[in-house]
C-alpha cells in the first residue's frame, strides 16, 4: 500500500517563501512520477507541478512558473515543492500525488490528475495579504 503524507503548510504572509514536503511509503518511490496539485476554496483542483522519477524533467503551471521548484530525493522517499513570492492567490489545499512510471520512459511527467493513482490527504496553505 502506497501512502503519501504532505507537510509544511500553514499561514504565511504575501511575499514569503514556503516549502511543502511529501513523504511516500513503499520501496518503489524511485519509479514514480510525482505531482503537486491544489484546490482553492470554491474552485476545482488544479495542476501545480510535476517531476519525473529521475528528476530529469519538471513542468509547472503558468501561475507558479519562475517561482516554484519541485525536487525529490529518491533515497529519502520525499518530494518537495519550494515556492517563493507567494500571494493570496496561492491559498489552497495542496495535494501530493504519485503515479507508477516504470514502463513509461525516463521523461514521463503528467499534468493530468487522472494519471495519478495515489494521493495524499492534502495540506492547507493560507497566504495573508
Amino acid at each position: 500500500q502506497v501512502q503519501l503524507v504532505e507537510s509544511g503548510g500553514g499561514l504565511v504572509q504575501a511575499g514569503d517563501s514556503l516549502r511543502l514536503s511529501c513523504t511516500v511509503s513503499g520501496r518503489t518511490f524511485g519509479t514514480y512520477a510525482m505531482g503537486w496539485f491544489r484546490q482553492a476554496p470554491g474552485k476545482a483542483r488544479e495542476f501545480v507541478a510535476t517531476i519525473s522519477w529521475n528528476s530529469r524533467v519538471t513542468d509547472y503551471a503558468d501561475s507558479v512558473k519562475g517561482r516554484a521548484a519541485f525536487s525529490r530525493d529518491n533515497a529519502k522517499n520525499t518530494a518537495d515543492l519550494q515556492m517563493s513570492s507567494v500571494t493570496p492567490e496561492d491559498t489552497a489545499i495542496y495535494y501530493c500525488a504519485a503515479t507508477q512510471s516504470r514502463y513509461s520512459g525516463d521523461y514521463f511527467i503528467s499534468r493530468s490528475q487522472t494519471h495519478y493513482s495515489y494521493w495524499g490527504q492534502g495540506t492547507q496553505v493560507t497566504v495573508s495579504a
